[in-house]
């Protein structure tokens, strides 16, 4: 068992959502389904209490703990994109399946769990300070999805 692992509470369908992320993100896989021993509020013996799984390597435990705990933007995922193809797969994987758009980047899945779908090159905008840093932030203010080009343009000071 890992020592730190991210615990994230579902209403019940923690086991369709991990292997939606296991089927979408690389390194990243459902190890484990528990069943309720007893009847638990939100769900009977025998359902899914806890599903064990890893999204790009870090260790998840999802569980169907009942509705009284939604997600919230406190918490997401940010996964770092290469290229826009790549944050276009990840963006519309999410948004399509029944999620939905955010601003900067950011995109809810149908459980509720918050994602932000990140290019390298805006990250690296905002490494490198300043007037760079400005424009791109500036950019990506404007967007919904991270569009490449445009962040690469504003960090030109195009």
């Amino acid at each position: 068992m890992n020592k730190n692992t991210i615990c994230l509470w579902f209403d019940r369908d923690a086991e369709e959502a991990a292997r939606f992320y296991a089927a979408t993100f690389p390194d990243s896989e459902v190890t484990a389904v528990r069943t309720a021993p007893t009847d638990f509020p939100g769900g009977k013996k025998g359902d899914a209490l806890t599903v064990e799984f890893t999204v790009c390597g870090i260790p998840c435990l999802g569980l169907n703990g009942g509705p009284s705990f939604p997600q919230t933007e406190a918490f997401s995922f940010q996964i770092a994109t290469d290229d826009q193809e790549e944050t276009d797969r990840y963006w519309n994987a999410i948004v399509g399946n029944g999620g939905e758009e955010s601003a900067c980047g950011w995109c809810r899945d149908k459980w509720g769990l918050n994602w932000q779908i990140t290019p390298r090159t805006l990250t690296e905008a905002m490494a490198a300070g300043g007037d760079e840093a400005a424009r791109a932030f500036e950019a990506m203010m404007q967007m919904r999805k991270i569009d490449v080009a445009a962040i690469d343009a504003a960090r030109r000071g195009g």
